[in-house]
């Protein structure tokens, strides 16, 4: 089969490789799409710590099952793919915040992925979507899923304001996720022109050029400041911001996942009394959770941004991941004309 193959820095290619082996448990699913994200393209520069060349990249996946297994879906289902690979004993998976595993591992990290014409799966990880859902979007459950675990972590309610740094595809699925669960106001702040015309046409507010995040939340919350904010960007400079366009007693949700230490201003963390919430991925119920308001076009999901490319585009796709020229989520197929 074709596969998308890591094979060095800034080196990923299209090859023929073997059919995976389907152990028992597991099925056999023919992709439909995969999509593209920061960890994938950190792992092409070879950033990555655990990846090893040769990796069968991908971890946003849908596509049908081709081969089932007793308790898995039935062949033939569309279904996308939860890629967490957890060792079942440390203190997290014992206490079932498998999520946090002490070892956690991911399918296109850790072990081959779904950008190839087919994968194997354990079908514990394989959620079944209602037949409206088309395989384009349903490759959007992944991301969303980590949107909806930021919410729920954050603690946020109902007519907050909210601020979001980075326009990316989780930032502006976070600001979709906080709008449906109540926000009051979405302000989302991002350097790139095109990235806040997404937001803009997703009914977000989005901080124009020239002006100031701060600005904006102070507007809309007499001053206070945002009564939770998201950090979708883990840039420096944003870090170095989030104390103080956040409230007294408000909350600080990192979403971004910073690859070196950032300067915070603990003292305006203290004298507020903010509380500072780190996110990981997603527990099964979110991922659940996901997939509903993908079903029920519960975001406007119709609206957002995607790009499918071809196996035979696959450095267009990457180029296109990368600079933000493509959609705003890049996925690839090798099975194009069935996923559109």
């Amino acid at each position: 089969m074709s596969a998308v193959v890591w094979a060095g820095v800034n080196d990923v290619r299209v090859e023929e490789v073997p059919m995976p082996e389907v152990p028992p448990g597991w099925a056999l699913v023919r992709v439909a799409c995969t999509g593209i994200c920061g960890t994938d393209l950190g792992i092409v520069h070879g950033k990555h710590p655990r990846a090893r060349q040769g990796l069968i990249l991908g971890h946003e996946i849908s596509g049908w099952v081709e081969v089932t297994a007793p308790g898995g879906p039935p062949e033939r289902a569309l279904v996308v793919a939860e890629p967490l690979i957890s060792c079942k004993d440390c203190r997290a998976c014992r206490e079932g915040h498998s999520h946090v595993c002490a070892r956690l591992g991911l399918f296109g990290i850790d072990a081959p992925g779904g950008a190839a014409q087919f994968v194997a799966l354990p079908t514990s990880t394989l959620h079944q979507v209602p037949s409206r859902v088309g395989p384009t979007q349903a490759a959007l459950t992944e991301p969303l899923a980590v949107a909806v675990h930021a919410v729920r972590r954050s603690g946020m309610a109902a007519g907050d304001v909210v601020a979001v740094f980075g326009a990316g595809p989780i930032g502006i699925l976070t600001a979709l996720v906080a709008r449906h669960e109540g926000a009051s106001h979405v302000v989302v702040a991002e350097p790139n022109a095109r990235r806040r015309a997404v937001a803009s046409d997703m009914g977000l507010i989005a901080v124009p050029d020239g002006a100031q995040l701060w600005d904006m939340v102070a507007e809309l919350s007499q001053g206070d400041g945002a009564d939770t904010t998201f950090d979708s960007a883990a840039h420096p400079a944003v870090a170095a911001e989030l104390a103080d366009v956040t409230r007294v007693l408000g909350r600080v949700v990192i979403v971004g996942v910073y690859k070196e230490p950032a300067a915070v201003d603990l003292q305006a963390v203290c004298f507020k009394e903010q509380s500072v919430v780190g996110v990981r991925v997603y527990t099964r119920e979110d991922f659940r959770t996901a997939i509903d308001l993908v079903a029920q076009n519960a975001l406007g999901l119709d609206r957002f941004p995607v790009s499918v490319y071809g196996f035979d585009r696959i450095s267009d796709a990457f180029d296109a991941a990368a600079t933000g020229s493509g959609g705003l989520k890049v996925l690839i197929s090798a099975h194009r004309d069935e996923a559109a």
